[in-house]
């Protein structure tokens, strides 16, 4: 069933809420699998501190955004959810989130929290989730190769005829070495979080303002599409990348790529887990040079009629606080607030200050189709980077995704 069928039955039922073991001081709340430890040690930080608990329960990713709907429709729904923002205007719209806008807009810091969770946790000038983690997409590039390849391994490239040009003479090392590399065997998620940058720096959307009106064929998107095929064409991208669909996300750690577009969390893993690399990351350049990133990441929300509602504001306020910034910026995650970021990052590694810069350039797509139009492996988004850039027919690859994004939005009216 999908997720908006699911919402919309949602919709009819009462609110109640299973209460189980626990007491009027505990919040229930679920997480995706794998959130890692910044929250986990945030949360396992406030239950130290604090008399109220917080009692986290983890579904599996590609489960929870469904469980939640169920689980609303059944009463049985927890207080507090770790919502993956692009996630968040569905929900909303359905009704089914708790008004957050009074206590929001009082918050000294409300102006300084990530815009783009904002504005996703927005529906109808009312707030309904605000950031909880922060994930933005950069370019890196390995320092080493860059090196070999007579390029400087401390210039960042800052065109895509530059990023174009360094592959080609690191892909000249020969071997098993390659000059870029992205997941586009029609991961949709993958490509819009590392590829759409290059068009929202220049000023184009796929999406109308509104969200109503598919304008995936601009120049922009064209130009955009051409900088990948041809460096697919010249060999310098590994042949894998066709049919990766996010498994060989973090190719770059391998130490045989020589340039990427990927997540900022890459950053700390590099940093931990691969030391041997020498990296640079640096804003991604949109095909006319300015720069953007795609926002990513999860909002807070409270799920509507919860009883506890004021202990959930209480924990997302420590989680926005000086310690609780300290504590998930200490094991990868960017820091939500842009008006002490700075202090919150003065003891770890610079680099993640670059996925912080990020945040201000950043977008995320507002629809209450994300997952359908973008997410889907067989959604039009998934089968348009793939057609476009390994295919024979890039007209026909425009065409058919324009129109399928269009029925797809129209058919949600």
């Amino acid at each position: 069933m999908k997720i908006n069928k699911l919402l919309a039955a949602a919709s009819l039922v009462t609110f109640c809420f299973a209460t189980g073991a626990a007491s009027a001081d505990t919040l229930q709340m679920w997480v995706r699998s794998g959130i890692g430890a910044s929250f986990t040690k945030l949360v396992e930080a406030y239950n130290a501190s604090h008399d109220d608990k917080i009692q986290l329960t983890e579904v599996p990713f590609s489960e929870l955004v469904q469980k939640y709907a169920t689980a609303i429709a059944g009463g049985q729904a927890p207080d507090a959810l770790s919502l993956d923002l692009i996630y968040n205007p569905a929900f909303a719209a359905a009704g089914q989130l708790e008004d957050l806008t009074d206590w929001a807009k009082a918050l000294p810091y409300f102006a300084a929290l990530s815009p783009s969770h904002v504005k996703l946790g927005t529906y109808e000038d009312k707030i309904y989730g605000l950031p909880l983690s922060v994930e933005t997409s950069v370019f890196a590039w390995n320092k080493d190769l860059y090196q070999k390849a007579g390029l400087d391994p401390d210039k960042a490239p800052t065109t895509w005829e530059e990023i174009s040009e360094n592959a080609k003479k690191i892909r000249a090392l020969g071997d098993d070495t390659y000059g870029f590399y992205f997941s586009g065997g029609g991961c949709g998620g993958c490509m819009i979080f590392t590829f759409m940058p290059l068009t929202w720096g220049a000023g184009a959307d796929f999406l109308s303002e509104d969200g109503k009106t598919a304008t995936l064929d601009t120049p922009q998107m064209r130009k955009a599409v051409g900088y990948y095929r041809d460096m697919v064409k010249a060999g310098v991208v590994p042949p894998g990348a066709a049919s990766d669909t996010g498994t060989n996300f973090l190719s770059i750690t391998n130490g045989k790529i020589g340039q990427q577009n990927l997540g900022a969390f890459a950053i700390g893993t590099l940093v931990t887990e691969h030391p041997d690399i020498r990296f640079g990351v640096s804003l991604i350049p949109s095909v006319d040079g300015k720069t953007s990133s795609f926002a990513g990441g999860d909002n807070f929300v409270v799920t509507k009629g919860s009883p506890r509602a004021d202990l959930a504001k209480n924990f997302l306020e420590y989680a926005y606080s000086l310690e609780g910034q300290k504590v998930m910026a200490k094991y990868g995650s960017l820091p939500t607030r842009s008006d002490i970021a700075a202090e919150v990052l003065k003891d770890l590694d610079p680099r993640m200050q670059v996925g912080v810069d990020a945040i201000a350039v950043a977008k995320t797509p507002y629809t209450l189709q994300f997952n359908d139009l973008i997410n889907s492996a067989n959604g039009p988004w998934a089968s348009f980077t793939n057609a476009a850039i390994f295919g024979d027919d890039v007209d026909a690859a425009f065409a058919n995704a324009q129109e399928e994004m269009q029925s797809i939005i129209d058919n949600a009216q």
